[in-house]
């Protein structure tokens, strides 16, 4: 008997994959990127689209066709101390280095900065982050009826209020697109590209793959092509609402300039439109929804994580991990939603190339019969090149840690690699990387495996 799932269990299943996605860095990113894209909006949103949305989706893919059951084993194609140290790194790196703190700054910076004297924001976001994580800490112990009651009323508040602001947007637009800026005015697609690395999201698909897995599972789907066929149709679902989403805040920001100016963040370009429309009260109102929102990120995200690390150092407590993840994030937080993206965005410029690999990987693994040597030199190959795209990016935030041999490395790079000032040379390699495991002869061990 041929196992099926009704539309509107694809629809549950969904919205809740968006759900999960969509928290602070999917509000603020896009309408910045609009803001500087200008009149390049389209080549800027289709590039920001490719990364914010399209790796996600494959990503979420890649885990219904592997039929992997977890990152660490997913990532352990490679070798399973790299499975290990890159679960680790990516958890870290949507949870309490980046990610976890971003949901705190985010609603501060929307809903209380423009209103606060700016001599007292630091005492200011400190109150209101330690406020937040507590908030978080207590649910995250108890998480079952606070995050299905988040999921079940706030979200779909946040996307009305949401959806009326936008068409309000529309309807009113508040001016003719403005000029690209920077890189914009040239490259739009590639800048577009990797601004949406700043989402994490196709990190996140990487540790929330198993949960849409495990939620189709329990749909009594078990044949691995229905699997397949059921994370296709729910991924659909949730990035066509994403699209639309990301198109429409990008065009209030695209839109915005010659009414409110320009904003250093995303969170403050935000905040000002939405004071243009509804004026002081539209801004807190829309700030209260944002946290409520951010709130259900970041629960999701400390239970998440604390969950891997309590299964990857099982003496230490789950409790303990939610205590010590929540500290951690409250005192990163508290740098500034300015710094969190800045130094965010060197460690994304390592990991995001890591990603995108290990994701086509795993899609095409049938082609290569899942072999050890395929995923383990295109790996290393991606991992000598994303490495200095890390450097480099950190390096021109803060020139005091630039060195000699790595420059000297960079300039060869620059020289001989396609695409490298683009930070897109490590696709050269990681081909090169596939062709090399391709010829590589089986060990003995991996034949009987087989």
């Amino acid at each position: 008997m041929k196992q099926t799932i009704s539309f509107s269990t694809y629809a549950v299943i969904g919205t809740m994959l968006f759900g999960m996605f969509f928290g602070a860095g999917n509000l603020i990113f896009p309408i910045q990127m609009g803001q500087l894209a200008g009149t390049n909006y389209w080549p800027a949103l289709i590039g920001f689209l490719t990364t914010a949305i399209g790796l996600p989706f494959l990503g979420v893919i890649a885990f219904g066709l592997s039929g992997s059951n977890s990152l660490r084993e997913l990532a352990g194609r490679v070798h399973p101390i790299f499975g290990l140290s890159f679960s680790i790194a990516l958890y870290l790196t949507i949870g309490p280095f980046f990610a976890i703190p971003r949901t705190a700054t985010v609603p501060f910076v929307v809903g209380f900065e423009p209103f606060i004297d700016p001599q007292y924001g630091s005492l200011l976001l400190g109150i209101f982050s330690l406020v937040f994580f507590a908030i978080v800490f207590y649910f995250s112990l108890n998480p079952a009826k606070i995050v299905d009651y988040i999921g079940k009323y706030l979200t779909p508040a946040f996307l009305i209020f949401l959806f009326i602001l936008i068409i309000i947007a529309i309807l009113k637009p508040m001016g003719a697109f403005g000029q690209p800026i920077g890189d914009y005015i040239d490259l739009a697609f590639i800048t577009g590209f990797k601004e949406g690395y700043n989402t994490m999201d196709a990190l996140a698909s990487l540790a929330f793959g198993i949960v849409v897995i495990n939620a189709i599972k329990r749909q009594g789907i078990t044949d691995k092509k229905e699997i397949a066929k059921a994370t296709l149709k729910s991924g659909i679902f949730a990035m066509a609402l994403m699209v639309l989403i990301y198109g429409l805040i990008a065009y209030m920001g695209a839109s915005s300039v010659s009414s409110i100016g320009t904003y250093e963040n995303g969170g403050l370009i935000f905040a000002a439109v939405a004071q243009h429309y509804f004026g002081r009260y539209g801004a807190i109102l829309l700030a209260v929804i944002i946290v409520l929102a951010c709130l259900k990120t970041s629960i999701g995200l400390i239970i998440s994580c604390s969950e891997f690390f309590h299964e990857v150092f099982p003496k230490i407590s789950y409790k303990m991990f939610v205590t010590i993840l929540c500290l951690v994030s409250f005192i990163i937080a508290n740098f500034g939603l300015n710094n969190i993206i800045q130094f965010a965005i060197p460690v994304l410029m390592l990991l995001y190339p890591l990603a995108i690999v290990l994701i086509i990987l795993a899609l095409c693994s049938p082609l290569f019969s899942n072999k050890r040597s395929v995923y383990a030199s295109a790996i290393i190959f991606t991992f000598f090149v994303s490495l200095f795209d890390g450097y480099s990016t950190l390096v021109a935030s803060l020139p005091g840690l630039s060195f000699s041999l790595f420059e000297s490395i960079k300039e060869f790079y620059s020289e001989f690699l396609p695409m490298y000032d683009l930070g897109l040379g490590w696709i050269l390699p990681a081909i090169v990387g596939i062709i090399i495991g391709l010829l590589w002869p089986k060990p003995a061990t991996e034949k009987q495996a087989a």
